[in-house]
């Protein structure tokens, strides 16, 4: 099965080389999908990202991980969709308005480089009409970020951008937690292995 992995606002491919390693030796074949938020509105990017769904979809089952910002073009992106895949992990991604994102919409450097994407990111409406899922996904989530009176988020685990309580799509839902900061989660050889046995579990059903 195939696996295409989909990386976060700001980042590379590159940050999912680790990931992409250790899936290649769980025996999954993976795939990168990038995009630069500065240089596309997040319709373009949403829809790039539809006719690789379309793509994979005709070589047999495939999967997605997705960093961040990359699980709410994912969630986008297939609403658009038949082509639903096998599962869908995210890591980190804000399910729900990131409170962050709406006081970096204030700073002109985040603006500048997030783009629409990052317009998408602070805006209540937007998550308002932001597609569930159809497909099944798991959820992975940090707990690394600072807490206490001084943080913004309270004494709410977070990942340092995301809160944990901001990753559920549903109240229902129970992210796998790890120790682990929102850029650096996918490097760290615990959520990597974390991934893969989420995609044998579903492989073997």
């Amino acid at each position: 099965m195939k696996i295409l992995l989909v990386h976060g606002l700001g980042r590379t491919p590159i940050s999912m080389m680790g990931l992409s390693y250790c899936l290649n030796q769980s025996g999954y074949q993976t795939e990168f999908f990038s995009y630069a938020a500065f240089a596309e509105s997040y319709e373009q990017i949403v829809t790039r990202l539809r006719d690789r769904f379309r793509l994979l979809s005709t070589q047999g089952p495939y999967g997605i991980v997705a960093h961040s910002l990359g699980g709410i073009l994912t969630r986008s992106a297939l609403a658009l969709s038949r082509n639903l895949p096998r599962h869908i992990v995210m890591l980190g991604t804000p399910n729900q308005p990131p409170r962050l994102a709406k006081l970096a919409w204030n700073l002109w450097p985040f603006q500048w480089f997030s783009g629409t994407s990052g317009a998408s990111l602070a805006s209540s409406e937007f998550y308002a009409s932001l597609p569930h899922l159809h497909a099944s996904y798991t959820i992975i989530a940090g707990t690394s970020g600072p807490r206490g009176p001084w943080s913004p988020f309270g004494m709410e685990l977070n990942d340092g951008l995301v809160a944990l309580n901001e990753t559920r799509l549903l109240e229902s839902d129970q992210p796998i937690t790890f120790p682990g900061i929102h850029g650096f989660m996918m490097n760290q050889a615990t959520v990597q292995t974390a991934v893969a046995r989420v995609f044998q579990k579903t492989s073997s059903r």
